[in-house]
Order: structure tokens, then sequence, then C-alpha cells
């Protein structure tokens, strides 16, 4: 178990989210289910049941450390990789990868997104250990698929071959194919096909094998990052990195890597998991009225004749809603969102918008 450590991703902004996730304090620090902690800190809890507190590192833009430090005092500054700007999840774990070389050469590596909900966390632990198992005796790069249960056009896919399993652990299969986000035609073939999950977005490794991918695909950016390594952990670390990252390309693990390996395998994972990327992936997880309403201040909300909403405002503040069907509605801080819960996608657009004509102060 010491050698296990975990990456935790938590530079995003939470686009999707807005205008309940703002730039200045992203969907992963905010209680969006409405449990008494944020996103990261239940992220936190489910995997120190998997490697040490002190083997988890959290890779955030520099502008989060007060927050993470605010939500996670027990980690050590070490362990919270700052960066610069954003560049995507390849440069970032390049960057956790040289962190954890100093203290464990021969680590195995989870690399995880801070914002997902598990609701199964029982048996994410078993099908991580098993990961874990797995890429230890076998250098493969593992990912986590989860079996669909519809033909979702927000997630990306994963098709493997049902012939060429792990003897040990039947649930994983070697990789035929990654597709992006599919068409809902496409998804529904999919689905009936029976050989594609979606792609969680988790992987598990061993630190040399997932050097050796980044070495062989990556190679500009496994030399940037291997050339200022010697800086890691110094007082030079700081602008060492900075340099990186100004001449890193901004690029995904994904696309960099996974989909270009020929030692990728998946595992096959049913622990009731949600990325939580969309206000229509929130509504799925929260209780509804019954008027399937999902309102996360019920005390202070009056519908009528308002059905398939998810209703999201501030607490001790009445709000009247008549006459809705099928719509988002989120006030935060200065901002009103109202909009149909199918046209969701077009919040990015929004934002955009907002941010070229009002400035900063609304994003």
């Amino acid at each position: 178990m010491s050698n296990n450590y975990c990456v935790i991703m938590a530079g995003g902004v939470g686009a999707r989210f807005w205008p309940l996730s703002r730039t200045s304090r992203p969907k992963q620090f905010i209680d969006i289910l409405g449990v008494g902690k944020s996103l990261i800190q239940l992220t936190i809890d489910r995997f120190v049941n998997i490697c040490p507190i002190e083997n988890i590192y959290i890779v955030t833009n520099e502008i989060y450390y007060n927050l993470v430090k605010e939500q996670l005092p027990q980690l050590s500054d070490e362990q919270i990789i700052l960066e610069p700007m954003r560049r995507n999840t390849a440069p970032c774990i390049a960057y956790a990868n040289e962190k954890i070389k100093k203290r464990c050469p021969d680590a195995n590596i989870i690399v995880a997104p801070s914002d997902h909900v598990i609701i199964n966390e029982t048996s994410f632990v078993e099908h991580i250990k098993a990961a874990l198992d797995c890429a230890e005796h076998n250098p493969w790069l593992l990912t986590l698929g989860i079996k669909p249960v519809r033909p979702d056009t927000g997630y990306g896919y994963i098709q493997y071959d049902e012939k060429q399993t792990y003897a040990p652990e039947r649930r994983i299969s070697k990789v035929k194919i990654f597709t992006e986000k599919p068409q809902l035609e496409l998804a529904k073939q999919f689905l009936e096909s029976g050989d594609f999950l979606w792609n969680a977005g988790i992987f598990v490794w061993k630190l040399s094998t997932i050097e050796a991918a980044f070495k062989q695909y990556l190679p500009e950016v496994y030399e940037l990052f291997e050339a200022c390594s010697y800086k890691i952990g110094t007082e030079g670390e700081k602008e060492a990195i900075n340099q990186t990252y100004q001449r890193c390309p901004s690029i995904s693990v994904d696309y960099g890597i996974m989909e270009k390996a020929v030692n990728v395998h998946v595992l096959a994972s049913d622990f009731g998991w949600s990325d939580l990327g969309t206000w229509g992936s929130l509504y799925e997880q929260l209780k509804h009225d019954t008027n399937n309403n999902a309102i996360q201040a019920p005390y202070d909300v009056f519908t009528y004749d308002t059905k398939d909403c998810i209703i999201s405002t501030p607490k001790n503040k009445v709000v009247v809603i008549q006459g809705l069907k099928d719509y988002i509605v989120s006030e935060s801080d200065n901002t009103l969102l109202i909009c149909r819960k199918e046209d969701e996608q077009q919040i990015r657009q929004f934002v955009n918008d907002v941010q070229l004509q009002k400035g900063d102060k609304y994003i």
C-alpha cells in the first residue's frame, strides 16, 4: 500500500455549472450535492481507503492554493502541486510524475478528477485495488470504463475487445478504440453493441509505464519536465515550472497518449458513477419532489405548475416559480441563470458572452 499514490486533478473552472461555479470558486470546492462536504473533500475521503493520506497529491491552479488549504488542511504544502497556467491533463500528470518519482520511483499511481460522484464507494475501492494489482504486474495503461445505462452524448466511449481479457481479472480487457462524445444515433449503436463503456477519466498505471508512454508519444512534454526535474523540491521549482509551462503544449493525456498507445486496457466498472459535468447530471443525483423538481433550497422555493426543473438559489431568499418545465434556474451572488435543460450545452457560450460584455466580475 505504501507504493500506491493518488493524483487528484482539481484545476478546472467548471464553466458548465455557471453561475454556481465561478473562476474564483469552481465546482470542486463547492458542496454541490448539499451533503456538508465539497466534491474535492468527498474525493479525498474516498481515496484514503486506498492509499495513505501522505501519498495523495492535488494538482490545481496556483490561484486555488488557499481554497485547498482551507478545505484539506490534512495535506502538506508538498502535496499541493500548483500549476501556473492551464495546460490540460498531460502536463499536469507529467508534473505529478516528477514529484512522486522523488519519493518512490516504483510507485503505482491512480489519476482521478476531483469532481466525480461515486454512489457505491465500497465497490469503487474494490475496483481501484483490482486495477492497482493489475498495473503492478503488467506494463499497461489502465482506465476505468463505466457500463452505460443510456445512450448519453455527453460522455466519451471506449470499445473493448471481448476476446482479449486479463485472466486473473476478467473485467479487464484490451481497448480497441476511444470515441469522443458521439451523436445520439451513434451512442444508441454503442449501447446496443454491448462492447462499449463510458470513459470515466480515471487512470491507473505504474510510474515507469506512464513515463515510458510520455517518452514515446509525447516526447516534447516528457523532455520539458525531465529537464527541470532536478529543481523539483528545491527553491527553484516554482521558477522552473513557470518556464516549463510557458513552453509546454496544452494537450490531454487521452488524446496525447491513451488514444495512441497499444498497451491500453480498460476495467469494466459499475459503482454508481457520474462525472457531474452538467446541471443535467446533477439533477439526476439530487432528490426530487412530487413534481420531479430537484430543489437545493426547498424551504425557500415555492413552485406552481412547475415540473422536472433543477432549482439552485441562495438560502434565506424566497423564490417563486410558476409555469416552468424542464428548466435550470440558478442564482449565485450577482447572477441569475434561467435556461432550458435541453440547451445546457449553450451555457459555455452564455459565459463567454457575459465575459465579453460585462467583464470578469460575473464569471
